[in-house]
């Protein structure tokens, strides 16, 4: 039996049980992937927002946490399949059999890229999908891509490939990019770039590697292909709740709804981080949250 127990090991959650050691709280923090970092693990870009920290990328930013992680006194399993989570009874089944048992649930599971799910998205996977032109600027140098998404991480993207691209094409399903005016603005100075609205990619084609993509006009019933050797997919990203529906409040989007204590619709069970925060997900408010249920956690266990 656990004070506490944590699902996911992003920021949220590492804050969460950071303060939830130094509050004398016994903590487990179950987390899917091998490594620690959550969402930390998919920036390539600089952090330089968070008060008194800045950073290269996520993997960086992340070393920062290592040293507290290692003094802490707080159990981390990683590589945890969880099969079904009872949030009325405080209940975790894990893939293995194992059950675990908890007094609060902390849910830190954060957000994920949304995904087009269509025909080659998956099969060309490290063949030409493309996760982050930071990261994969130098293998798209002198290929046509093509970016699908119309704001600021799309735009963002596509303004970095220009720079080592012959062409890039970005296609958003909106009459016009969501990206901020500023970055709108520096896309029309690209002779590179070219930008089909209200159009919608269908299908990715290739081979052995990526060779083209199949887009859809809004106007035109009859599709058509243009050559690109790479494809980044920038539509958003959704919260990681599947475990949760039917159990707890969310919203029409899926994220989960809280109280100013970060509390959900069950009682000692809490969401922090991106899966309940669709308005400002920051690292620094993950913190925040984190700290937050913490605190608030350990103020009812030592009343009762």
């Amino acid at each position: 039996m656990h004070d506490v127990l944590i699902i996911g090991a992003g920021p949220a959650g590492l804050a969460a049980a950071l303060w939830c050691d130094q509050l004398g709280l016994d903590t487990l923090i179950l987390e899917q992937q091998e490594a620690i970092g959550g969402q930390l693990l998919s920036i390539y870009g600089p952090i330089d927002n968070y008060p008194g920290l800045a950073a290269r990328d996520g993997h960086e930013f992340l070393q920062h946490f290592s040293p507290q992680i290692t003094d802490a006194d707080f159990d981390l399993w990683t590589n945890v399949e969880i099969e079904s989570v009872d949030l009325s009874a405080k209940r975790v089944l894990l893939r293995s059999g194992e059950e675990l048992q908890s007094i609060t649930i902390i849910i830190a599971t954060g957000v994920g890229r949304r995904h087009l799910g269509i025909p080659g998205e998956k099969e060309f996977v490290g063949r030409g999908i493309i996760e982050s032109a930071a990261r994969d600027c130098n293998l798209s140098s002198g290929k046509d891509v093509c970016i699908i998404g119309g704001g600021d991480a799309a735009a963002e993207n596509a303004l970095m490939l220009a720079e080592v691209c012959p062409t890039v094409t970005i296609v958003n399903r909106g009459k016009k990019l969501r990206a901020r005016k500023e970055f709108v603005e520096r896309l029309q100075t690209k002779h590179c770039i070219t930008t089909f609205t209200e159009s919608e990619v269908t299908r990715i084609l290739g081979n052995d590697e990526l060779e083209a993509v199949e887009i859809r006009r809004r106007d035109s019933l009859k599709p058509f292909q243009i050559a690109v050797r790479g494809v980044l997919i920038r539509i958003g990203v959704e919260p990681k709740t599947d475990l949760f529906r039917d159990q707890v409040q969310l919203d029409e989007k899926g994220y989960i709804g809280v109280t100013s204590q970060q509390e959900t619709s069950v009682h000692n069970v809490f969401a922090i981080g991106d899966v309940s925060n669709p308005l400002a997900p920051t690292i620094s408010g993950a913190a925040g949250a984190g700290a937050t249920a913490a605190k608030i956690i350990a103020s009812r266990l030592n009343n009762r």
